[in-house]
């Protein structure tokens, strides 16, 4: 009971709490969420971002922390600092080496997530940014039922038909879960050749609009394909804070849509 009225106190003074979900692996969705806090941040927000991809925990990689390590204090565990304004938790910090895999099941993922949102210091928070696994398996149930008052999901998928089966099935998990959805994003929409100009559709074009109508959900926008976008990602400087494209464009549109869903409630 200590552990559950501690999670309540420090979720009191989170404003804003943002799930970010993909139905498959591979469409992007870390990167969405860490592009989305830091975005935030930037625009004089204090974020927070809690890695609840339990086995695959790419957030500290993507923001180039990957040998940082929390504090520990009679406050709770501190989360690792990134300026300007970011707060990041992730279980790739406790692990032994980056090779390290973690061999759980249920009832441990539950309770390390618990302990996230319990037992770190949070400190008072405008937005929680939850990456979350892909798929709609024990972690997104678990954060979905431990986390009060969630403002609701962000779906990212691909145009591929195989992604947009699967985000609707996310909207369907959120919907059963009574959490709201906030749109859907389509990602990795078109590619530009940067020689001619010409857009290619890669992977397909408008599949996620047409899913987020479909569903009845917010479409969020688009993001182009860049090969920046994967530099950045594996040199742990996001593109939103170092590049002027057309990705960084539809990304901060996306972020202002996000910011006047969220903030009207």
């Amino acid at each position: 009971m200590e552990q559950d009225e501690r999670l309540k106190e420090r979720m009191a003074n989170i404003k804003h709490k943002i799930l970010v979900m993909s139905g498959k692996g591979g469409v992007g969705k870390t990167t969405v969420a860490i592009n989305l806090a830091l975005t935030l941040a930037t625009k004089g927000y204090e974020v927070g971002v809690m890695d609840a991809d339990i086995h695959g925990p790419n957030v500290p990689k993507m923001l180039g922390i990957e040998d940082s390590h929390p504090d520990v204090s009679e406050d709770g565990i501190s989360p690792v600092f990134v300026p300007p304004r970011l707060k990041v938790m992730s279980l790739a910090f406790m692990l032994e080496s980056k090779d390290t895999p973690i061999v759980w099941r249920g009832p441990l993922k539950m309770g390390a997530i618990k302990q996230f949102l319990s037992d770190v210091f949070w400190g008072d928070l405008d937005y929680l940014i939850v990456d979350l696994p892909p798929g709609t398996g024990d972690e997104p149930l678990s954060v979905a039922q431990l986390i009060p008052d969630i403002d609701g999901a962000i779906i990212v998928t691909t145009p591929q038909d195989v992604a947009l089966l699967d985000s609707r099935k996310s909207v369907s998990f959120a919907r059963a879960l009574g959490m709201p959805v906030i749109g859907i994003i389509e990602n990795m929409s078109g590619f530009k050749c940067p020689k001619c100009g010409e857009v290619i559709d890669l992977f397909k074009i408008g599949g996620g609009e047409r899913s987020a109508a479909d569903m009845g959900v917010p479409f969020l926008g688009r993001i182009p394909i860049e090969a920046m976008i994967v530099e950045s990602g594996d040199s742990g400087i996001p593109f939103v804070l170092e590049h002027k494209s057309d990705a960084a464009d539809a990304f901060e549109a996306i972020v202002d849509r996000v910011k006047e869903m969220v903030e009207v409630k």
